[in-house]
């Protein structure tokens, strides 16, 4: 992704040649590195967290508290996410949906169908965390 921004800008200040497809190909990549990234860092505890309150609790309300954060919070924003989308990406699909701008790239639609892959995703690590969560608080 980085690479291929470095080039855009090259080919756009020092060749002064402009390219939609592969502007949109780093957005592309942008969208799917975050898309299915989302799970991967909810799995390495990488999401945000109140650090100055969650360093001051013991390791069962730690886990309490994310228990409840992804049963209230997560589980119910992931099947939101998955619903919402699920007319969105079947109408893409419909029309095979692609960038509206010349030059650019086919295949929007399958960038939106990452949307509830993601939902999924992170629907299934949620449970695994919640599970692990449930072990931790029985091995107290």
């Amino acid at each position: 992704m980085v690479i291929f921004t470095c080039g855009v800008v090259a080919a756009r200040y020092i060749f002064n040649i402009g390219s939609i497809g592969m502007q949109e190909l780093v957005m592309y990549f942008h969208g799917c590195v975050f898309m299915i990234g989302i799970a991967f860092t909810l799995k390495e505890g990488g999401h945000v967290r109140v650090d100055v309150l969650n360093e001051k609790l013991s390791e069962k309300n730690k886990a309490i508290i994310d228990i409840i954060g992804t049963l209230f919070f997560l589980m119910p924003f992931c099947f939101f996410i998955f619903f919402i989308s699920l007319e969105y990406v079947r109408f893409a699909w419909t029309v095979q949906e692609s960038s509206p701008d010349p030059g650019g790239l086919p295949g929007v639609f399958l960038l939106k169908t990452l949307i509830p892959i993601m939902a999924i995703l992170v629907g299934f690590q949620g449970i695994s965390e919640t599970l692990k969560n449930f072990c931790r608080l029985r091995s107290l």
